[in-house]
């Protein structure tokens, strides 16, 4: 008599296709062109997203602190899943993406804590 301790999900064409995204993103990016271009936009997304992080809390100057917060969690947190990503075997596209993100957001806050001097 086996036990299963696990739930078992049913294998819906959705659920197959979610587990497959990050396997087609790295044949689609295998191009070196589209890898640069995914890592680029990946890197200004988080610019932007770190601007704006730091001008809505700059207008709203009662959560400055917890902004700062989630930043500093985001950024701590995303150094920390590098091990992990580090450690398995293939492509290195998600650290690469991980580290463009993390440059982007600290960036993008920089900038922003620049135009307040």
């Amino acid at each position: 008599m086996t036990i299963r301790t696990t739930p078992r999900f049913q294998q819906t064409r959705f659920h197959l296709r979610v587990a497959q995204a990050s396997d087609r993103l790295v044949s689609w990016a295998a191009n070196p062109w589209r890898r640069l271009s995914l890592l680029l936009i990946v890197l200004l997304l988080s610019f932007v997203v770190g601007g704006g992080l730091g001008s809505i809390s700059g207008a709203l100057s009662y959560v400055d602190q917890m902004t700062a917060l989630i930043c500093v969690v985001a950024i701590e947190a995303a150094a920390r899943w590098r091990g992990p990503l580090l450690r398995r075997h293939g492509d290195r596209l998600g650290v690469q993406l991980l580290d463009c993100a993390r440059m982007g957001l600290l960036y993008g806050l920089l900038m922003d804590g620049f135009k307040v001097l």
